[in-house]
């Protein structure tokens, strides 16, 4: 059996992969990886190392200004052609539209995409290499979200917020020096992104109890263990100790190969994630920013372990859940649907139709398994998510932002993205169980109270 938790970032990544005892063979597409103080010097020996002669560097205004014009400088005195794009806009979104004005840049001469930034711009470039068949590599610039190594990309397809299964770059190169100058905001939100995986984790195994989903124990082991490090390295967030900056950096990469060797977003996000997702849809529906996803994460990990301390006190009542079933209204479960998600209704209508959540004999057999289970989804729990108010004090000595009303959520955000969570994806979650159980109602009036 692989001890993935034991080995270096090189390790993990070797081109052959590794068989594993869950029945898949993981594997990693990155073929470069150089994360340390200085490493973008390394930038030509990284395009070398990957086979590549012209990069297409992809930046937005502010990543230029940090890193990019550096990175395009380098190639010129290492005498390697590139053309430099930088996508115009104050704020970027990852969507459809940057997507676009990238594709109607691209020099087609050009044999690689790179690009410079964080979120946005490696989702970008990662959707765009998939498009036009030209691999991507990554300069991040801030430690900021787990998806540098991952093989998929958090876009705004039609303003809902999905994952696309793409490509993971061949190549991420992180230099500590520039990732320690993020704004602070940007630290904050790669931690907020890293204490998420308690619950991902936690959800991914009792998941693989109630619906039988995949579920691999190693891969979940290495995410513990890059976690636990993350963690244990937070009192230097707040003075931008380059070893603590290192320590999350290395943990978002590790939550992006497990996501690459899982080959699904599960061992890194939960209803936490959903709650980021809810709030990012509200806001582009109605025209107004939102926070950095990561910021909005630590604060739907807050909202979600105080969730699991009322489940750790239920006990499943089949009648209930039964009735519950059996009183199931499409025609009112579309309404709150419209009510919520308003003009993107339509789209989250048609999840329902592709995944059929509530069909009755789904929701029987979950039913039956979560009788059946109870008390190891409760071992799950318990064994799973950290102490809160030890968690909660490292957050806050951060000085990170962990309620809703820190980021300007009102409490009806907080109880609407609870209630519509399990409808935008087929991802079974917290929510998804209290909604099975028949407690959905029950759930959203305890986090009412909690706010």
């Amino acid at each position: 059996m692989p001890d993935f938790d034991r080995m270096s970032l090189n390790e993990l990544v070797r081109p052959e992969g590794w068989d594993c005892d869950c029945g898949k063979h993981h594997v990693c597409e990155l073929k470069y990886l150089k994360i340390a103080r200085g490493a973008l010097a390394s930038v030509p020996e990284m395009v070398r190392a990957l086979g590549r002669t012209k990069p297409f560097v992809v930046c937005d205004s502010n990543t230029y200004a940090v890193a990019g014009e550096r990175v395009c400088q380098i190639l010129d005195a290492a005498g390697i052609p590139h053309v430099c794009y930088v996508i115009p806009g104050e704020k970027l979104s990852p969507a459809e539209w940057e997507v676009g004005s990238a594709v109607m840049q691209f020099d087609p001469s050009c044999d690689l995409l790179l690009g410079v930034g964080s979120g946005v711009i490696n989702d970008t470039c990662k959707v765009l290499s998939h498009a036009i068949g030209i691999p991507s590599a990554i300069v991040g610039t801030a430690p900021s979200m787990d998806g540098y190594a991952s093989n998929s990309s958090s876009m705004e397809v039609n303003h809902v917020k999905v994952s696309l299964y793409n490509h993971c770059p061949i190549g991420v190169l992180l230099d500590v020096d520039v990732l320690a100058q993020a704004p602070m905001r940007m630290l904050w939100a790669g931690f907020g992104d890293m204490v998420a995986k308690y619950v991902a984790i936690c959800e991914w195994r009792i998941s693989h109890l109630v619906t039988g989903e995949y579920y691999c124990e190693n891969v979940a082991q290495m995410m513990r263990a890059a976690l636990k490090r993350v963690v244990d390295a937070s009192d230097g967030i707040a003075s931008r100790d380059p070893d603590a900056i290192q320590s999350i950096a290395e943990g978002l990469l590790i939550a992006g190969i497990a996501m690459a060797y899982a080959e699904i977003s599960r061992p890194a996000s939960g209803l936490e994630h959903y709650f980021s997702h809810m709030w990012e849809m509200m806001a582009l529906e109605r025209g107004v920013p939102y926070d950095l996803h990561g910021i909005q994460v630590g604060v739907g990990t807050v909202l979600t372990l105080r969730l699991y301390r009322w489940i750790r006190t239920l006990t499943p009542d089949r009648a209930r859940m039964e009735a519950h079933a059996a009183a199931f209204d499409p025609i009112a479960w579309e309404a709150q649907v419209r009510r919520i998600f308003g003009k993107t209704a339509d789209e989250i209508v048609s999840i329902e139709h592709k995944t059929h959540k509530n069909d009755p004999d789904r929701l029987q057999r979950r039913i039956d398994a979560i009788c059946a289970h109870w008390d190891e989804i409760t071992a799950i729990i318990d064994a799973e998510l950290p102490d809160f108010d030890g968690l909660y004090a490292k957050m806050k000595a951060t000085g990170m932002p962990t309620e809703p009303r820190d980021i300007d959520i009102p409490d009806s955000d907080v109880i609407d993205a609870y209630l519509g969570a399990r409808d935008i994806r087929d991802k079974y979650l917290s929510c998804s169980m209290l909604w099975d159980m028949g407690l959905e109602r029950e759930a959203a009036e305890f986090l009412r109270g909690a706010l």
